[in-house]
C-alpha cells in the first residue's frame, strides 16, 4: 500500500519527479522532495500541503554524497523512516560523439550514474537495518536500444539498467527484502530537452517529442503501481510510452 509510506524523490522539482510527488501524496504517501532548485521545491510542497498531503523538501545535488546522506536523514527526522527512494534525477544533453562535447559527457556521468550510486549508498544502510525498502530508478528506452546522438546518455542509462538488475539479484539472494523497479520512459514531455546544447539534435528531438511525447503523469502512475504492489512481489522493469511509438 502507498498510504503512509515515506517516499524520497530526487529530481523532484519538475517533470516526472514532480508528477510522482503529487500523485503519491494524493494517495496518502509522505513525500520528501530533493533537487537543486529550491523555489520550485517550495512551491510543489505548498501545493501538496494545500491539497491535504504531507511533504517536505531539501535542496539536493545528487552528485554530492553528503547531500544524499543529508536528505535521507532529513526524511527520517521528519517522518520517522524511509520506505522508498525514487532515483529520478537526470540530464540528456545529447550530441554526436564527433562533436566532442566532453563537458556534457561528464555532466551526464555525474548526474545519471553517480547520482544513482550516491542515492543507493545513502539509503542502503537504513534499508538493511530495517530489513525492508524499495529502490526505484529512472533509466530510459535509450537504456534498452542504441540511438544515434545518444551514445553517452544511452550509456549512462544502460548502466542504470545493469546496476538495478544486479541489485535486484543480490537483494533476493541476501533475503534483504529490498525491492527494486526500473523505469524505461520513452518521449516524456519534461525539461530534459532543455539540456541539449547541440542545435541539430535538439531540433530533431523536439520533432520526435512533438509527435510522440506523453505527460509525465503517465510515468507517475507507473511509479505508484510499483510502490502499491504487495511487499512480496517484484516486477522489476516498466517501459512507458505511447502505443504508437516507433521504438
Amino acid at each position: 500500500m502507498i498510504k503512509d509510506k515515506v517516499v524520497l524523490i530526487t529530481g523532484a522539482s519538475s517533470g516526472i519527479g514532480e508528477a510522482a510527488a503529487k500523485l503519491l501524496a494524493a494517495k496518502g504517501a509522505k513525500v520528501v522532495l530533493g533537487a537543486r532548485r529550491e523555489s520550485q521545491l517550495k512551491q510543489i510542497v505548498t501545493d501538496i500541503e494545500k491539497a491535504g498531503g504531507q511533504a517536505g523538501y531539501q535542496v539536493l545535488d545528487v552528485t554530492k554524497p553528503s547531500d544524499n546522506e543529508r536528505i535521507v536523514q532529513f526524511a527520517k527526522d521528519t517522518f520517522g523512516h524511509v520506505d522508498v527512494i525514487f532515483l529520478n534525477a537526470g540530464l540528456m544533453p545529447n550530441s554526436p560523439v564527433s562533436a566532442l562535447k566532453t563537458d556534457d559527457w561528464n555532466r551526464m556521468v555525474d548526474v545519471n550514474i553517480k547520482g544513482v550510486l550516491n542515492g543507493v549508498a545513502a539509503v542502503m544502510p537504513t534499508f538493511l537495518e530495517q530489513k525492508s525498502g524499495q529502490i526505484i530508478a529512472t533509466s530510459s528506452v535509450a537504456g534498452i536500444k542504441a540511438y544515434p546522438g545518444c551514445a553517452v546518455y544511452g550509456g549512462t542509462k544502460w548502466f542504470v539498467r545493469n546496476f538495478m538488475e544486479v541489485l535486484r539479484m543480490e537483494s533476493a539472494s541476501a533475503n534483504s527484502n529490498i525491492r527494486t523497479a526500473t523505469l524505461y520512459p520513452a518521449a516524456i514531455n519534461t525539461e530534459l530537452l532543455d539540456s541539449i546544447t547541440d542545435s541539430a539534435v535538439q531540433e530533431q528531438m523536439q520533432g520526435l517529442y512533438k509527435t510522440y511525447g506523453i505527460s509525465p503523469d503517465r510515468v507517475a502512475e507507473v511509479v505508484a503501481f510499483a510502490i502499491d504492489l504487495p511487499e512480496d512481489t517484484t516486477v522489476n522493469e516498466f517501459t512507458v510510452g505511447p502505443v504508437n511509438q516507433p521504438w
